[in-house]
């Protein structure tokens, strides 16, 4: 284990390899249940995954800048279109593929997001970009696994397509943490994780079906959350 540790972005490797592993998993029971059996642990996965929205947006000791940065964010992704532009390369791949990629867009945007969302991500490549054992990054990926299980298996196979996206973030703030690290004080982790959290809550929203909130034109908020904290600090 050691000896892997040190191949260049091994952290962010392994995150991907759980979350693949735990997506098989998931679509061989969804292989075998019923879907009716499948609606109920989904509804569960929605309000753990608010739950925990709800968790991180509290701690926010700089209420003003999350609700800019979501504003402002909202506003950046609306005006570039992100969620409309990947449900439709989305789309395109699922009319490809046929009746077996029905979803594939939900799944892949919805666990795509959880995954990426949250100070975990962010603390763990900056750890493993700095030269230490990525022990945040595993564990993440332990976490990210047994989700992928429960998400595989309500929403099916896209679910196994969201490594790609979690291993180019973290691979990316791995590579640059150096650099990066100046801007990331605990004060803009701790932001950005908040506004982070509004956006889980979002995407529990929209996996229970209440309304469809484009979570995807939210994430420039998270950017914005960083700037704004270097600014009130």
């Amino acid at each position: 284990m050691e000896f892997l540790s040190r191949l260049p972005l091994f952290g962010s490797l392994a995150n991907a390899a759980f979350i693949i592993t735990g997506a098989l998993l998931g679509l061989l029971l969804r292989s075998r249940l019923p879907k009716k059996m499948l609606e109920l642990p989904v509804q569960g996965m929605a309000l753990f995954v608010v739950s925990l929205g709800i968790a991180m947006a509290i701690k926010t000791k700089q209420p003003l800048i999350v609700i800019v940065s979501i504003a402002a964010g909202s506003f950046t992704g609306e005006l570039l279109d992100l969620e409309g532009r990947l449900e439709r390369g989305s789309k395109a791949l699922e009319a490809r593929l046929g009746d077996s990629a029905a979803g594939f867009s939900t799944a892949f945007l919805t666990t795509s997001l959880i995954y990426c969302t949250g100070s975990m991500a962010v603390l763990g490549s900056f750890e493993e970009g700095l030269g230490h054992y990525p022990s945040l990054l595993i564990a993440k990926g332990l976490i990210d696994g047994l989700t992928s299980v429960a998400m595989a298996a309500s929403l099916g196979f896209g679910v196994i397509f969201a490594s790609v996206p979690v291993f180019l973030y973290q691979g990316i703030l791995t590579l640059a943490a150096r650099w990066l690290q100046p801007f990331m004080s605990a004060s803009a982790v701790l932001e950005m994780s908040a506004a982070g959290g509004l956006m889980l809550m979002a995407i529990g929203i929209n996996l229970l079906g209440f309304m469809k909130i484009r979570v995807m034109n939210m994430l420039p908020g998270l950017v914005i959350a960083v700037v704004l904290s270097q600014f009130f600090a």
